[in-house]
């Protein structure tokens, strides 16, 4: 049986150990491509490979708990361990990780609780959580024959509060189900966010977060630690290689050469896990969003993160830098040549089909009826789209609507025509639009965009979506609503026999056949704003504001012979023909 210890040093079976770790999320990556991307790891010379665990996919709904497919933790574990890695767990209750509620789950909305606090309500949901999760993971520690190392206690905390009880209680969770390996927290490196998120008094490792200065940030970590009476072993939890990107804003850049030099002044003073070492993708609605100021800022469907394996898993620059580097410093360490993926393409996909939302509404989605707007979460709907109708009579010719506290897309159509889009920072502004009959259909098309995933903001009033208060026309609240949930999980019951018009949200649908799979990018640059559908597997968002107009498309989600497509584009902007192509599409950015 091995051990695992932390003194002065790590200790792997009672020898000194260097923790060469890189983080792979299992849920960004299609199965079919977790031995790819493991693999490359190792080939590196890397030991160990880390891991988050987002709550809101293991349990989308209270006491519904999904671990198969791409949740498959334990298999990710098994595979990890067979190719000779250990591993690093990081659970929930919170991830981060530029994920949609850091990794909460949206039902928890829906109650008057404070999460991240020692509070009995929300403890008493962790704890429900916890009592499936951790049988996944306890059998999987080291001690029980399996490979993980370590387990970390909430995330990054000390960016957040200073609760002590509550982080003794998520520990006291885990060990109460079975956890025995060691605990750690990670923060920022400095003493502020290190005093308040650690535990160093109970004996729990701290380490740190950064992604340069390793002298000035390690040896910061050495003087808290030095206030403790602590002769621990240095380690960057999270050594950010590159950055995640938000819609609107140029894809963020890191010298692969300098990445190198400053992974080696990492390497020199202690461990390391690179955060990212395979970003992957933020498939469906599961992008996280920046909170700044009274605006979020939702951040891109693409989880590259420039990291060392691009989105599709291949090595880039980086990763021969860092091959080129530890193979000098580290002569000892064996490395093996990576793993490459092909592409395919797959030119002048013609559509088969198409129809409007509004035609297709009772196919796709029941309303729920009552006097006021109500919000997503109250709805039972965790993301995607709402769809508010209500009728409305003419008061004058020319009318003022307005939308009181939505979030985050709006679109009002009148008679099933486009009046206004509206973001965050407009919504609630007047709307002045034609009555053109005596009773009119008011539709208002909501998006939720994506929920902050770290900061003040989380558990705000803010990350409820939808219409939160109401809607105005003249000086008065409109009653007697609609709504129809639009989470387009899938796109199955989408109903083509249905008419389509022009200038309103569409569903197109595409066929082709393959001989051969292979991973793909579906060029987006001539359509607006929507989501696709790949064999009624919801891949993720597109923009045109870019910085992507494509979207990557795992061999997994194709099959030899009959594929389909389907694309929901919410701007009136549709092509008759589509292409798949071997590398990302990418919108021309000014800088900054």
């Amino acid at each position: 049986m091995e051990t695992f210890e932390i003194k002065k040093e790590f200790l792997l079976n009672g020898q000194p150990f260097k923790i060469l770790s890189g983080a792979i999320h299992y849920f960004r990556i299609h199965p079919y491509d977790w031995e790819h991307s493991l693999y490359n790891l190792k080939a590196l010379g890397f030991n160990t490979v880390e891991t988050y665990v987002p709550w809101n996919l293991h349990e989308p709904q209270k006491g519904e708990f999904h671990f198969e497919d791409r949740l498959d933790l334990e298999k990710f574990l098994t595979l990890a361990q067979n190719l000779g890695l250990y591993a690093i767990v990081r659970p929930s209750p919170y991830i981060c990780a530029e994920w949609e509620f850091g990794g909460f789950p949206a039902w928890l909305l829906r109650e008057p609780i404070s999460i991240r606090r020692n509070e009995n309500a929300y403890l008493r949901h962790v704890a429900d959580y916890y009592d499936i999760l951790m049988k996944k993971i306890v059998p999987h520690q080291l001690d029980n024959g399996g490979n993980i190392l370590m387990i970390q206690i909430e995330n990054e905390y000390g960016s957040f509060g200073e609760e002590k009880a509550y982080l003794r209680a998520i520990r006291d969770l885990m060990v109460d189900r079975g956890v025995t390996v060691p605990f750690f927290t990670s923060d920022g490196p400095w003493r502020a966010t290190l005093r308040a998120g650690s535990m160093i008094e109970e004996d729990i490792l701290v380490t740190g977060n950064f992604g340069s200065k390793a002298r000035e940030n390690f040896g910061s970590m050495k003087q808290f630690f030095e206030e403790h009476n602590k002769n621990w072993p240095l380690m960057c939890m999270e050594f950010w290689d590159g950055w995640f990107n938000r819609w609107k804003e140029p894809i963020i850049q890191r010298d692969p050469q300098e990445l190198a030099e400053a992974v080696k002044e990492v390497l020199e003073q202690g461990s390391i896990n690179l955060y990212m070492f395979h970003g992957g993708t933020n498939f469906g609605f599961m992008n996280g969003c920046s909170a700044r100021g009274v605006i979020d800022l939702p951040q891109i469907t693409s989880y590259d993160y420039g990291a060392p394996l691009d989105e599709q898993g291949n090595p880039t620059e980086k990763y021969f830098a860092l091959r080129k580097m530890i193979h000098e410093n580290y002569p000892e360490i064996k490395q093996l040549d990576p793993l490459i993926k092909p592409t395919i393409e797959k030119r002048n996909i013609p559509l088969a089909n198409k129809v409007s939302l509004f035609a297709t509404l009772a196919t796709i989605s029941q309303p729920v009826e009552s006097k006021y707007p109500k919000t997503m979460e109250s709805l039972g709907q965790n993301t995607g789209y709402l769809l508010y109708r209500t009728m409305i009579e003419r008061d004058a010719n020319k009318e003022r609507l307005r939308v009181i506290d939505g979030r985050d897309r709006c679109q009002l159509f009148l008679n099933q025509n486009l009046q206004a889009t509206q973001y965050q920072t407009e919504i609630g502004e007047d709307i002045q639009v034609s009555m053109t009959e005596h009773v009119n259909q008011l539709d208002i098309l909501i998006e939720n965009m994506g929920r902050v995933n770290y900061g003040h903001k989380l558990f705000a009033e803010t990350q409820k979506k939808g219409i939160r208060r109401g809607v105005m026309a003249d000086l008065h609240f409109i009653t007697d609503w609609q709504q129809y949930s639009l989470p387009l999980e899938d796109c199955k019951t989408v109903d083509y026999s249905k008419d389509w018009q022009p200038m309103q949200p569409s569903f197109y649908r595409y066929e082709f056949n393959l001989d051969e799979v292979g991973d793909c990018f579906i060029d987006l640059s001539k359509f607006g704003k929507g989501v696709v559908f790949v064999n009624q597997t919801n891949i993720g968002r597109f923009w045109e504001v870019g910085p992507t107009l494509s979207l990557y498309i795992p061999s997994g989600f194709l099959n030899v012979g009959r594929n389909e497509i389907v694309i929901f584009e919410t701007e009136g902007t549709y092509q008759p023909e589509i292409n798949l192509v071997k590398a990302p599409v990418y919108k021309e950015m000014g800088e900054g």
